[in-house]
């Protein structure tokens, strides 16, 4: 990887049935970069984000993330790849049964961090999406803006180098959305690189930052207009 990059894909190709899905892709984002992937339903922005958290490998090419090779990685560093990612989800995917401090401590607690260091983690990453009153909080208790929060603090609790960002913004109305978009905004202005899954072209024109499509297997920058 070059130095200024934390995702590399060479010439990747992944199919499924016979069907290409992703053809010869090329893709480079850099510390500290905000960057759209849009593109119709079923153009391979599922399959573009798996194959960073190794949810799937590519028929060909190259895929490299954080330093990591994911197309040849042993399976026994899977999890230290994917320490490396934050990933927020559209459907939250919270535990249901445990409040907001409890979500969020889950992520530490799987990685083997000490007792002290979750506490004072999770209130700092709660303070940062502007949660700390809710951390007793039931999931079932909040809004949808609310719940994407957590989500988000949660994928922040390990220090990623990479958020990734999975339609986050689709389950919620134009005003939380705008809520949502301007925390991450404030994420990748203390240096996070960011990339951000979605439809909705409203947020990317709202907030403009560098914008990739996919489109017939096909990966290219455009300019929204």
């Amino acid at each position: 990887m070059t130095g200024n990059s934390v995702i590399e894909l060479h010439s990747v190709t992944v199919g499924f049935n016979g069907t290409t899905v992703l053809d010869s892709v090329n893709f480079s984002l850099d510390v500290g970069e905000f960057c759209y992937v849009i593109g119709k339903t079923g153009a391979g922005k599922s399959s573009f984000l798996k194959l960073l958290y190794r949810d799937l490998l590519p028929n060909r090419g190259v895929v490299q993330v954080a330093d990591y090779n994911v197309s040849t990685i042993a399976d026994k560093k899977v999890p230290h790849l994917r320490r490396r990612l934050g990933i927020v989800f559209q459907d939250f995917q919270l535990l249901p049964d445990r409040d907001v401090y409890e979500n969020v401590a889950f992520a530490l607690r799987v990685t083997g961090q000490k007792k002290r260091y979750i506490k004072k983690r999770v209130l700092e990453v709660l303070g940062l999406v502007g949660l700390s009153h809710k951390r007793k909080a039931m999931p079932h208790d909040l809004s949808g803006g609310e719940q994407q929060r957590v989500v988000i603090a949660r994928a922040l609790a390990n220090e990623p180098r990479i958020l990734l960002a999975d339609e986050p913004t689709g389950n919620l109305d134009p005003d939380v959305s705008a809520e949502i978009m301007e925390l991450l905004k404030t994420i990748n202005n203390r240096g996070m690189s960011v990339l951000m899954v979605t439809h909705d072209y409203d947020v990317v024109r709202r907030f403009p930052f560098r914008t990739v499509q996919i489109k017939d297997g096909k990966l290219e920058d455009i300019k929204v207009i």
